[in-house]
């Protein structure tokens, strides 16, 4: 880790901040909860109309099951905006789920089998039937139940001024030598981050990672290397996020791909490649099954979402475009972060001090020098990775960065001290001291592990002689009274941008319509749709 680049690019940014527009940094947030009965398990129950259509409603959808429910925020740049909005999402989500709970844990409540989790259903639209088949390509490839782990993914984005700023400052001699445009730089300074990211992901699990234990029921049947706690509790004493883990979930597919974050180009070409590459045993479960479809198709992934990794470079896409093709035509637009567990403690799974953070981290992912990643690094990536997910409370362990190797301990402080720079450089331009204030938090983590989510969640189970499920019911159930006492439905606190009750009323049956003009839009059949999906 070097500070030089860093000092750099922060000296620079002071000497003109107002030019930067700092203070317009955009944040929009992605977050999972499966819908339980009151005893506990999984909903069997369709997504609820009154939710509206989840193909087309902007802000409550589903991901991997119709239990499986996904709130999206818009891209704000104030701090306090996605986290209201999420506010506003539960309050009225609660209204309408007729009793069932909203499980707060990122490991599953209590399983049955594969059967007992119903794959999402998008209605009679090709585009709605495509995200059925997919999720069945996941199933037949690996399972559902791995499919039913929830998670935040926190959107990110720096204005479009500290570009122009940038590329002033340091674009031209790459302009001139690579025939780079503003676009082309943008994309490039993405890259940077998410490369970064890559080698410090481990930070945010260690001290966000909350997944310590999961129920026994998840892994009913399977291999795994996890202690037993109260009869059915499973855990690990220092893990950190099982979620992040592989907890036996056999995807030797992925495993061997290599997909390159160095740049744009050779990320989508990796990509591309890896849609475009049949995989034996996907080939032998065959596409169509007696005139159903099983997958989308035998490839070693269906379609770029397959690829579980813990940041991706988006660009919203148009209608009708992969997001490959967003990103050729027109760069990277943010970038998202996907190794955030729930928060069981925070009403709607994260809170602004690790929002803060989360900006903080990823400032400074961009800030920092960012040589390109080769083959030797990748591994110990993903070595740091399995260490720390599976026993990263336990600071005296090592990891290799860089070609360098130290303890957890040591790393994270020296990171955390480089991330000063970039707080103070966030708290001026915000004015504010919350950026600062924010690290300071997580460096008692660092101090005292004890004080980690993973580390307090093991700690109230063993006190309390708790089991997994017992702790987490209690926790939905303390967060589904928060939102029934914050029953208010049209409090939006002032802000014009936060939807109140009605708002969401209006979206959901606004959604219904959209999806029926949608179906009734279509005029190829499903299988002519798919071949001009996929033809290049």
């Amino acid at each position: 880790m070097t500070a030089t680049s860093l000092q750099r690019r922060t000296d620079l940014i002071t000497a003109s901040l107002n030019d930067w527009e700092l203070n317009k940094i955009r944040r929009g947030i992605e977050k999972e909860s499966l819908r339980i009965l009151p005893d506990g398990h999984l909903a069997q129950t369709p997504h609820p109309q009154s939710l509206g259509a989840a193909l087309t409603h902007p802000s409550i959808t589903t991901d991997y099951s119709e239990a499986l429910l996904e709130f999206i925020t818009p891209a704000f740049t104030e701090v306090e905006q996605p986290l209201e909005y999420l506010k506003s999402i539960h309050r009225y989500v609660y209204q309408n789920i007729d009793g069932e709970k909203l499980w707060v844990n990122s490991m599953p409540c209590i399983m049955g089998g594969d059967e007992s989790i119903p794959i999402a259903q998008y209605g009679n639209s090709n585009i709605g039937k495509m995200k059925t088949v997919y999720r069945h390509g996941l199933w037949h490839r690996y399972g559902r139940l791995m499919q039913s782990i929830a998670g935040i993914h926190y959107n990110f984005s720096v204005p479009s001024a500290f570009w122009e700023q940038l590329y002033i400052a340091e674009g031209p001699g790459v302009a001139k030598k690579e025939n780079s445009s503003l676009q082309d730089f943008t994309s490039a300074g993405y890259f940077s981050l998410i490369r970064n990211f890559q080698r410090y992901s481990w930070l945010p699990i260690y001290l966000f990672g909350a997944s310590p234990a999961v129920c026994a029921s998840f892994l009913r049947g399977r291999d795994h290397k996890l202690q037993t706690f109260n009869g059915h509790t499973l855990y690990s004493p220092y893990a950190t996020s099982l979620r992040m883990s592989d907890l036996g979930y056999q995807n030797s597919a992925q495993s061997n791909l290599k997909i390159c974050y160095n740049d744009l180009p050779s990320y989508v070409t990796s990509l591309g490649k890896a849609m475009g590459t049949p995989y034996p045993p996907y080939q032998k479960l065959g596409i169509k099954k007696e005139g159903e479809y099983m997958q989308l198709n035998s490839n070693t992934l269906q379609i770029e979402n397959e690829y579980y990794g813990t940041i991706r470079p988006k660009r919203t896409a148009d209608s009708g475009e992969s997001p490959s093709q967003a990103l050729k035509s027109r760069g990277v637009e943010y970038i998202e972060m996907r190794c955030i567990d729930l928060d069981p403690f925070s009403p709607i799974g994260i809170s602004e001090t690790q929002a803060r953070f989360l900006d903080l981290f990823a400032l400074h992912c961009l800030l920092e020098d960012s040589p390109l990643i080769d083959d030797k690094e990748q591994k110990d990536v993903s070595d740091n990775q399995r260490k720390i997910v599976l026993s990263g409370r336990n600071t005296k362990q090592s990891l290799t960065i860089r070609h360098k190797t130290n303890s957890i301990k040591n790393w994270a402080d020296e990171l955390l001290d480089q991330m000063s720079l970039t707080a103070e450089l966030l708290d001026k331009a915000q004015s504010t001291q919350q950026y600062s204030s924010a690290l300071k938090t997580q460096r008692l983590k660092v101090a005292d592990p004890n004080t980690t989510p993973s580390a307090i969640i093991l700690n109230t189970l063993f006190d309390g002689n708790l089991s997994f499920y017992e702790f987490a019911m209690s926790k939905a159930l303390e967060h589904e009274n928060y939102f029934k006492r914050d029953h208010i439905g049209d409090e939006t606190k002032g802000d014009p941008l936060i939807p109140s009750n009605g708002d969401f009323v209006t979206m959901s049956h606004d959604s219904i319509k959209k999806q029926k003009m949608i179906e009734d839009a279509d005029t190829v059949t499903f299988d002519q749709f798919l071949a001009d999906y996929f033809r290049d």
